[in-house]
């Protein structure tokens, strides 16, 4: 009785949105036409891959014509490279300010309480919106290269070169929580060890490496693995730096915007609906591979 209001929630609002979209992933279903939804098969995974084998139409189940989504793979691509790139760069990060707050310092809980407010900002519009103002070309980071005698600067949310790398800054400025968690790791961490190793003649880098990376490894798994799901669905920053369209060249054209135009302004709610699956499979690939790597990395402290 008391799993009831769970159970509720789970089915209805859990499973059954689930299994609905899981349905409309195989029929080329318009929200504003719900009348003309066609069981298309495999047509939506088809437009999805098919330029891998270069097709750039086929005929569908219908015996219609569909034509290959030619943005599809450039939104993969720009999405692993921003997941592949963000996430070790804001785990060192966070690792590094973490270790740094763990020595015996002054006003560390007010530092600790700072560089944990960009985590609480950071997906939000607003801060999307000063990130964009940043970085424009009469930005404030443009003002303080050109005050240290940098010419010729670019704008860097517009350039399709330098697009992606300005989310990637904002992501890595968002360690807050991976902070807090690895600070809590290294907190549990015995000084005797530490102590231990001192003795022997072991200095900070061979601790590090032989003590605090090892000891730390369970806590550096939970930390990636959050990260890794964060970051594949990212879609605030992109949706606003890229102008709700992806950007320049569509160098910010990431996944979940990438079907968040396909389903709300396209219509096409059933590739959308086929869109989320591929990426849910592509998140639980990821993780059972990261989770699989485990045994070789990562120390429980049971005497291996």
């Amino acid at each position: 009785m008391f799993l009831t209001p769970w159970l509720v929630g789970f089915f209805l609002f859990t499973l059954y949105p689930m299994v609905y979209s899981l349905l409309l992933s195989f029929t080329d279903y318009d929200f504003t036409k719900p009348d003309a939804t066609q069981w298309i098969g495999l047509g939506n995974y088809v437009k999805m891959f098919g330029s891998v084998v270069g097709l750039s139409e086929f005929t569908a189940a219908t015996g219609e014509v569909m034509r290959v989504d030619p943005y599809y793979m450039k939104s993969l691509s720009v999405t692993f490279t921003y997941v592949f790139v963000s996430v070790p760069l804001k785990l060192l990060f966070a690792l590094a300010i973490a270790m740094l707050l763990n020595q015996k310092l002054r006003g560390v809980p007010f530092y600790r309480a700072v560089y944990y407010i960009p985590t609480l900002l950071g997906g939000s519009i607003a801060i999307a919106v000063l990130w964009r103002k940043l970085f424009e070309k009469d930005g404030l980071v443009n003002g303080v290269l050109a005050a240290l005698g940098f010419t010729d600067l670019p704008s860097w949310i517009t350039n399709p070169n330098y697009a992606l790398a300005t989310l990637i800054l904002l992501s890595v400025w968002q360690f807050g929580s991976s902070m807090i968690i690895f600070l809590a790791g290294l907190k549990q961490i015995p000084q005797e060890y530490y102590d231990a190793a001192s003795v022997d003649g072991a200095n900070n880098v061979q601790q590090f490496f032989a003590i605090t990376i090892p000891l730390l490894s369970p806590v550096i798994l939970f930390n990636l693995i959050i990260q890794i799901i964060g970051a594949f669905q990212a879609f605030t920053q992109a949706y606003v730096i890229g102008g709700g369209r992806g950007g320049v060249l569509n160098s910010t054209l990431f996944y979940t915007l990438h079907m968040y135009i396909q389903g709300w302004a396209y219509h096409e709610m059933g590739y959308a609906s086929a869109m989320a699956w591929v990426l849910l499979l592509i998140i639980g690939v990821l993780t059972v591979i990261v989770f699989r790597s485990s045994n070789w990395w990562v120390s429980y402290g049971v005497g291996e």
